[in-house]
């Protein structure tokens, strides 16, 4: 495992020992309806996240994530996805409360969740959980769903992908970058995202950069795709997130 991973899942663990119950229930926005909205009308639903930083990338990117945000869905995103990891990815709670406040669109809380704890302490739409990374993946599930989260699935491998599918979940991500090892191979999503069954929403991660690498991964198979440093590093967030979501 590479070790900046390795120190972001201990970091994680540190982070649900102290984790507090902040709320009881989401009442979540639609991102299964918001997806098939956008494709109804021809556009490529694009998940479009706030990401000052990560281990892959140079450099921190000194954003306001409010208006970051309202700037993606100004462009078209379907959806927004927040990191909260502080350590590696410059990510905060605070970040995520002041996104889901400033736009109208469901909101991905991203982050290692590895715990029931975590669940619960801030308020979104949509919860990643990275299939990898967690023992009891159903369980998380379960209460991702109790607390109103739709769950997003991250899978990379074909047997993560079938841990996934025995969950119910109907988010399916698949992710071109092993975070084992924090290399990318679009290849590996093309290969994984035509398993994903009808029944589910199939969600391409990482490595997309422009119009054709979008394309490429919706030609695959996937119902919506999630960029990142694309979109958050462009000079014009607003026309990067517009030309991804008309490709």
């Amino acid at each position: 495992m590479h070790p900046d991973v390795r120190e972001i899942l201990e970091d994680a663990e540190e982070r649900a020992e102290s984790a507090e119950r902040a709320f009881d229930t989401v009442d979540p926005r639609d991102f299964i309806g918001a997806v098939e909205e956008t494709k109804e009308a021809g556009r490529v639903p694009v998940v479009a996240e706030v990401k000052p930083t990560s281990p892959t990338t140079e450099g921190t990117v000194a954003l306001d994530p409010a208006e970051t945000a309202r700037e993606m869905v100004a462009g078209g995103a379907t959806a927004v996805s927040v990191l909260t990891e502080p350590r590696r990815f410059g990510g905060s709670a605070d970040a995520l409360r002041e996104v889901r406040e400033a736009v109208d669109v469901p909101v991905l809380r991203k982050d290692f969740v590895v715990d029931e704890a975590q669940i619960r302490e801030v308020r979104a739409d949509l919860l990643l959980l990275i299939t990898a990374f967690v023992d009891d993946l159903g369980g998380l599930v379960d209460e991702a769903r109790s607390a109103g989260f739709e769950p997003l699935v991250e899978t990379h491998t074909r047997d993560e992908l079938e841990t996934a599918l025995r969950t119910g979940a109907r988010v399916i991500g698949v992710n071109s970058r092993d975070l084992r090892r924090l290399e990318v191979d679009l290849g590996r999503a093309e290969e994984l995202l035509p398993t994903v069954p009808d029944d589910r929403v199939g969600v391409a991660e990482s490595g997309m950069e422009k119009p054709e690498d979008v394309r490429r991964m919706i030609d695959a198979g996937a119902d919506a795709v999630l960029v990142g440093t694309a979109i958050t590093r462009a000079d014009d967030v607003r026309e990067k997130t517009r030309e991804l979501v008309e490709a």
